[in-house]
């Protein structure tokens, strides 16, 4: 299968936090009901606002969950930007041959708990992550892990070292995969810079104003 390279301005620090990278792009409306699709992987709006409401509802039950809700205030977007970058590298992983078990996880799990107190501090730490999408709850988690997994093994494969030769490599592979693949997010979440792997706002004002916002907590996001 053949790829199209792009042209790539990838910082390090962006592809090694699970959570820094952001895929998206502009929806053309094809697809009711998304928030994106990925391949013909689709990511609804339901499954989202499930997954936000998991997120606000641990928030709001610590101490400072007023803080903690104020300092997220574009979870829905992140959340999307996140499990579209999660679609990705599992197409990626699966290019070149790198697979998760669930027992893979299982003992990920078990290391991040040692590592730093037991599953609780587990938890609350993810829970107030700084400068990524904040998780809550076992599915989330273990999603979580499986994407740091498939990251690691992918640069394994490839070889990037801990001076981050083999970056640039890594960075093509996930340009040409959401290329290949497709990606279609919709607009209300803002479009795909393909060169910087980030989300970028809108730049038509009139696009967004026929979607408006969908509210995080609905009464209605998945390791």
């Amino acid at each position: 299968m053949k790829r199209r390279t792009s042209a790539l301005s990838v910082s390090t620090a962006a592809l090694l936090a699970i959570a820094a990278p952001l895929l998206t792009g502009c929806s053309t409306g094809a697809h009711p009901g998304a928030a994106a699709v990925v391949g013909d992987e689709k990511i609804t709006l339901s499954s989202v606002q499930s997954q936000v409401e998991t997120v606000r509802d641990a928030q709001r039950a610590q101490p400072e969950g007023d803080q903690l809700v104020a300092a997220t205030p574009a979870l829905a977007r992140d959340t999307v930007a996140f499990l579209v970058y999660l679609e990705v590298l599992d197409r990626a992983a699966d290019e070149i041959g790198v697979d998760v078990n669930r027992r893979d996880i299982q003992e990920a799990r078990a290391n991040a708990e040692m590592n730093v107190g037991g599953p609780e501090e587990l938890e609350q730490a993810l829970l107030r992550q700084p400068n990524s999408t904040p998780l809550a709850g076992d599915a989330q988690i273990d999603r979580m892990l499986r994407g740091q997994l498939l990251f690691q093994g992918i640069a394994q494969r490839i070889g990037v070292t801990p001076d981050g030769q083999g970056l640039d490599e890594m960075a093509r592979l996930m340009v040409d995969t959401a290329e290949e693949v497709g990606v279609d997010v919709n607009p209300r979440y803002g479009e795909w810079d393909a060169e910087q792997l980030t989300l970028v706002d809108a730049p038509t004002p009139w696009l967004r104003a026929e979607a408006p916002e969908t509210p995080e907590l609905p009464a209605t996001l998945d390791g």
